[in-house]
């Protein structure tokens, strides 16, 4: 139970790290918003490391024992990567410059921590 919870909060700390380019754009909030991410994104390894550990081990557990596989556990899986991208390749992660709006790969990225914050929230109102 308690390591659910870890994925979904880490789903969802991971996706408000990803989606950070897309939510500075939202009106009122958006400059808080990214200024609080600016200030979190040094830790996002952290949050990487805690989706990529606690996913691949939901992942094998629903492997191996079963009933199947959930999009919670990929989900997280996803997240650890593209948080730790520079950590595991060595290459920057794609991000906008300055205050354009996102593009490319960097859109990419952001939708899917979109995805990842609403995975996370349904994650912690989806019984065990």
């Amino acid at each position: 139970m308690i390591l659910a919870l870890l994925l979904d909060l880490a789903n969802i700390a991971g996706g408000f790290l990803l989606a950070a380019g897309l939510l500075r754009r939202l009106p009122r909030v958006g400059e808080d918003l990214g200024r609080f991410a600016e200030r979190a994104a040094p830790y996002g390894w952290v949050v990487g490391i805690v989706a990529l550990a606690v996913g691949c081990a939901y992942l094998l557990t629903h492997l191996l024992a079963g009933p199947r596989v959930f999009h919670f556990e990929i989900v997280g899986i996803g997240v650890g990567v593209a948080l730790l991208w520079e950590r595991l390749t060595g290459r920057q992660r794609p991000a906008p410059s300055g205050t354009e709006a996102p593009t490319g790969a960097a859109l990419l990225l952001a939708v899917f921590g979109i995805i990842a914050i609403l995975v996370g929230l349904q994650g912690l109102f989806t019984p065990d």
